[in-house]
């Protein structure tokens, strides 16, 4: 089963409190979501990379660069939301 977005964030975290040597307590939840943030920031930035190389790849079927565009942007305003919704 696919781990959620939210689930690697915080084996992530447990991962950096065990590296520091500090209590996994120490802040968990803050660290998790930094954790989180950055991998929605870093999934929307290659989103929107991949659109734009789709689209200059698709460049003779303007249908199918349009396609392609309008799902990666759906997906990217799901990443936003949940970042968003995480401040």
């Amino acid at each position: 089963m696919a781990q959620t977005l939210r689930e690697r964030a915080e084996k992530t975290a447990a991962e950096v409190h065990d590296i520091l040597g500090v209590s996994p307590d120490e802040r968990p939840k803050e660290v998790a979501d930094a954790i989180e943030m950055a991998i929605i920031r870093v999934l929307i930035e290659e989103r929107q990379r991949c659109a734009e190389i789709a689209f200059r790849c698709c460049s003779e079927d303007k249908d199918k660069a349009h396609k392609v565009a309008k799902e990666v942007g759906q997906v990217k305003s799901v990443l936003i939301s949940n970042l968003s919704s995480m401040r």
